[in-house]
């Protein structure tokens, strides 16, 4: 059969390569073609537009973009025509790839949704749009065939979390010693930097963290570099400091890390899955204006991924214009410093992993994918 995937930013194409693998080992005759990352186009799918081409965040840049946007979506219709799949499999990316559905629908091929939009959080009426143009949806978090139930939504398949797959798939059998001279380290516990996938938020994030960092003696400082980001940004923000900088190293840093701050998203559960304390951080342009209207539009107390799953605040959460050094320092501090406080973080994260169950979630999504074609 054949299959066109559109994922659009560095975790997508992470889950969307682990399905694909698991597509080709469950239906041998599959043709993979799609919108994507490297990790895709590796796993065996043919790459017509990498996310990096794509992915504009914020109302300014999505406006200073649109020409190229209006390009991508003629391509992807294009390619979807020349291809003729037997199906289009969309993984989160809503903007996007909503529009591509309806396009898909309206020339007859059938639509999966992999890792369903965060429409729980914001933008909840995009749930009509999903009832109407959605054939099937695969979920990653228990709640959310509880949520689209509750929407009259019923075609929802919750198949796992893949973050269990790749974090068991990249488990580290060396010792942190070990890891820290294969890659030039010191032998002081490690303080793990890891500020998000997009060049907006690392520009934003990145030197709040440093400088928070910066006075704390007792830690060797690692920044994890994001796939598509170019060495140059971050030797350009990293200037001045004594840290170093590993690129697609995030999962290993994580294991071996005694403490991280993190931008919120998916690297907040990969660093619950593997234990690792930490700072949970977001911010963009708007400050505190920003800040209160975005809580008059989120459905969610929450934005890390852990206290959404668990409902409440195991870790802590340093958004908007509480997202200052000071602030993520003081946060530091508590963890390194108060043992109780560490231990509740570690019990809540082992609370986390019961309730997104074991790994193989890409292969029982492959499965169930197939079987759903088939019949």
């Amino acid at each position: 059969m054949k299959y066109f995937f559109i994922a659009g930013e560095a975790s997508g194409d992470l889950h969307a390569a682990n399905l694909i693998r698991e597509l080709v080992q469950t239906d041998p005759t599959a043709e993979i073609r799609g919108f994507g990352g490297d990790l895709m186009e590796e796993a065996g799918m043919k790459l017509y537009k990498h996310y990096r081409e794509m992915a504009f965040m914020g109302f300014i840049p999505v406006l200073m973009h649109l020409q190229t946007i209006r390009k991508n979506f003629r391509l992807c219709e294009d390619r979807l025509l020349e291809f003729n799949p037997d199906v289009l499999i969309l993984v989160d990316y809503p903007g996007f790839n909503l529009r591509i559905a309806e396009f898909a629908k309206l020339v007859g091929i059938r639509v999966y949704y992999y890792i369903s939009p965060k429409v729980w959080a914001w933008k909840e009426g995009r749930v009509k749009k999903i009832r109407q143009l959605v054939d099937e949806m695969f979920t990653i978090f228990p709640f959310e065939t509880e949520f689209y139930a509750s929407h009259d939504y019923h075609r929802v398949n919750f198949v796992g979390n893949p973050i269990m797959d790749a974090v068991e798939e990249h488990k580290v059998t060396k010792t942190t010693e070990q890891f820290c001279r294969e890659n030039n380290l010191t032998d002081k516990p490690i303080l793990a930097l890891v500020p998000g996938s997009r060049m907006q938020e690392i520009k934003s994030l990145l030197p709040r963290m440093l400088k928070a960092v910066n006075s704390i003696n007792s830690h060797q400082v690692v920044v994890t570099a994001a796939p598509g980001i170019p060495d140059h940004v971050y030797i350009g923000l990293v200037s001045g400091y004594h840290v170093n900088v590993l690129r697609d190293k995030t999962n290993e840093l994580l294991q071996m890390s005694d403490v991280a701050v993190v931008a919120s998203g998916t690297v907040t559960l990969e660093a619950a899955i593997v234990g690792c304390p930490q700072v949970v951080c977001y911010r963009m342009a708007g400050g505190a204006l920003f800040f209160g209207i975005g809580k008059f539009f989120l459905h969610i107390k929450w934005v890390s991924l852990v206290n959404i799953i668990l409902q409440r605040t195991a870790v802590k959460e340093l958004l908007q214009h509480n997202c200052t050094a000071g602030n993520i320092r003081k946060e530091l501090q508590r963890i390194l410093g108060d043992t109780e406080y560490r231990r509740q973080i570690e019990a809540s994260y082992r609370e986390l992993r019961k309730k997104l169950g074991g790994p193989g979630a890409s292969k029982r999504a492959a499965q169930l994918i197939v079987q759903k074609l088939r019949s």
